[in-house]
């Protein structure tokens, strides 16, 4: 606390002007519990509407204004820890530094989340091409602001870089203190920023990029928000650094060492090994698989080489090879381990070539290098569009006020079409691990089973509530029971164990009814547990395959959908021919199904009675008087009697 808050804390005791009836009693109750500021007028005004002495309120007001001032100061407290604590952990992830995209990233995400702001950036200058390029963001939505190339001098970050000083403006387009271009203004448009503070990245007396924090709404930034920044930028800077002196390092070492294979090897194993690394490279760069590699290889080494599954190698070749970093003979055979670290992805088999010399030992060995890359690069880009898919449909789920636009946009990216209808599907494993780590792994195959499925038809997926969730659309004239089926056997054949699903009705357009996509969901989980109640596992089924239970799983209780699903027909040919089946059918339920009663309820024949139970069971089908169809009926008769408006 500062000198000028103990004086003034301190001054009504030196004055003699204690508190009196132990005014300030009710603020330390608020002070301890960290209530909120509005709290603190509430003793003064139940003060007053007691009629307590002028003196007593006088000593409350004192007093809450005494406790406003701790309170703040303990809050500005616990701000600064935070912001210490953030500057530290920031400082650690340097001292480790392996990944520096990784540092910035965690640099922006804590800068965003200390200031409180919608979103943070931070933009390095290119000294190749003379611009500014965006690095890393965090909570930006707009793909064009995220591609931003700003000219030197040009926007708020020009000025930055300019001046080498922290600026900023509460409302961007109305400032006129820097240079606007139509790009630049284009991209925070579409990003809605308006508040934007932008801090210089120095290295030395040079600025290297700026860290941005910004609003979507005009604000004030605090001169206390402007340092944390600073010193934010300050860790950056020094990530940055740090990234490229460990580059130049590696950039000589590797350079070391192909000097000294270059000494070691003769001029003709240079240009066998140049021949290699030109067919590898080409393969890489058009796009080609392992077999391609395979082949290539086999057509340097004049022999047959094949890539086999881990499973399929012989296990102690294998292991040797990946243990000692080499390829090994077994046999007739040479066996090249491909590995990513401990992790076995397969192996190149060269067979027919028993005797081989140190440079086609090497030449194999790199293909297998280069095979594991590509099998590496092919499940990042894999997993990197599952998690892409799962974002999608988590701020489907989660972000109701995402802009429709923008879904779309990420939706036609992903060639998944979020204006065709849709439908929601809970899935979930039905057999029980022996430990946790046996159950995450299961839930990890399942999500990747449904991942794969989603992209095969154009569709989202994503691992929620111990299950996953997929929205796939749904094909004209197909229903959602039929795909909650397929959906169940084809996960169920994938991650080899039962798969239960249950689906939603369909949901039009889901980009702009992102309430009926949580309601779908709700539904597509009722269903799976009722399938699960039911002893249904493995199986699959939407709220209609549950007849009138239908109305108590799904999301918005169709009740005219049921009615007129299980008696339609029947009103119709009343409404169309002026008969009375329906009041029929009624009497003839509520009689007990006794057409003796029904005739005279209706004061009518028995010979009429039965003749329209006869038109009945011809609209309804002949099982219409079966146990099951009979409730069914019954209460659809019920539902639409309701439902009817009542007689004036």
């Amino acid at each position: 606390m500062s000198r000028d808050h103990v004086q003034s804390a301190e001054r009504p005791a030196q004055d003699g002007a204690a508190l009196p009836g132990g005014a300030e009693t009710p603020y330390l109750e608020l002070l301890a519990r960290g209530a909120a500021a509005e709290a603190y007028e509430q003793p003064v005004l139940r003060a007053r509407a007691a009629g307590r002495p002028p003196e007593h309120t006088a000593a409350l007001e004192h007093a809450k204004l005494l406790a406003l001032r701790v309170r703040a100061e303990l809050e500005g407290r616990r701000r600064r820890e935070a912001e210490l604590s953030a500057l530290f952990e920031t400082a650690h992830d340097l001292a480790g530094l392996r990944d520096v995209d990784a540092v910035l990233q965690a640099i922006v995400q804590r800068a965003r989340s200390l200031l409180g702001t919608d979103v943070a950036y931070l933009s390095l200058n290119d000294p190749v091409r003379g611009d500014t390029y965006m690095r890393v963001t965090e909570g930006s939505v707009a793909a064009r602001f995220q591609q931003l190339r700003l000219g030197m001098g040009e926007g708020l970050g020009g000025l930055v870089a300019q001046t080498a000083r922290p600026y900023v403006t509460d409302d961007y387009f109305r400032d006129e203190r820097f240079r606007h271009t139509t790009a630049i203004d284009a991209g925070v448009r579409d990003e809605g920023l308006v508040a934007i503070l932008g801090v210089p990245l120095m290295l030395g007396p040079g600025v290297i990029g700026v860290l941005f924090a910004a609003d979507r709404r005009a604000r004030v930034f605090e001169r206390e928000q402007i340092a944390l920044l600073g010193s934010f930028a300050a860790l950056a800077a020094s990530a940055i650094d740090t990234a490229n002196l460990l580059t130049e390092t590696r950039s000589a070492l590797a350079g070391l060492e192909r000097a000294n294979e270059i000494i070691k090897d003769r001029s003709g194993v240079i240009e066998r090994a140049s021949d290699v690394h030109d067919r590898l490279a080409e393969l890489v760069l058009r796009g080609g698989g392992v077999h391609d590699v395979a082949a290539a290889v086999a057509q340097v080494l004049d022999g047959t080489v094949e890539f086999t599954e881990a499973t399929a190698a012989p296990a102690d070749a294998l292991e040797a090879s990946r243990a000692e970093g080499h390829a090994v003979r077994h046999g007739s055979e040479w066996i090249a381990a491909v590995a990513a670290g401990e992790e076995l992805l397969g192996a190149l088999v060269l067979h027919g070539h028993p005797g081989l010399d140190p440079v086609d030992q090497r030449t194999l060995e790199r293909a297998a290098m280069v095979t594991s890359l590509l099998l590496l690069a092919r499940r990042s880009a894999a997993e990197a569009e599952q998690r892409v898919r799962g974002e999608l449909l988590d701020d489907l789920l989660d972000a109701r006020d995402r802009d429709p636009r923008l879904l779309r946009e990420r939706a036609d990216r992903l060639h998944a079409d979020l204006d065709a209808p849709h439908v929601l599907l809970a899935a979930r494993l039905d057999t029980v691990a022996a430990d946790a780590d046996q159950e995450a792994a299961a839930r990890r195959r399942l999500w990747s089973a449904a991942s794969h499925l989603a992209a095969t038809r154009h569709g989202l997926a994503a691992a929620r509530d111990g299950g996953t969730v997929l929205l796939l659309p749904l094909a004209p004239g197909d229903a959602a029971t039929d795909l909650a089926r397929r959906t169940a056997r084809h996960l169920g054949t994938a991650v080899r164990e039962p798969v239960t699903v249950g689906a939603s009705a369909p949901v039009d357009r889901p980009a702009v009814r992102p309430d009926a996509v949580v309601a779908a969901y709700a539904e597509s989980r009722r269903c799976l547990d009722a399938l699960r109640l039911l002893g249904r596992s493995g199986d699959g089924a939407a709220a209609d395959d549950f007849g009138f239970l239908g109305l108590l799983l799904a999301g918005e209780r169709d009740i005219t959908g049921f009615v007129d699903r299980t008696i339609g027909r029947v009103v119709e040919y009343d409404e169309r021919r002026g008969t009375d089946l329906v009041r029929t059918l009624d009497a003839y339920f509520t009689c007990g199904m006794s057409p003796a009663r029904t005739k005279d309820a209706l004061h009518v024949h028995v010979n009429t009675v039965a003749q329209r139970l006869e038109r009945v069971g011809r609209l309804l089908g002949d099982d219409w008087q079966d146990p099951a169809r009979t409730l069914e009926i019954q209460l659809a008769l019920r539902l639409h009697r309701l439902s009817a408006p009542a007689p004036r």
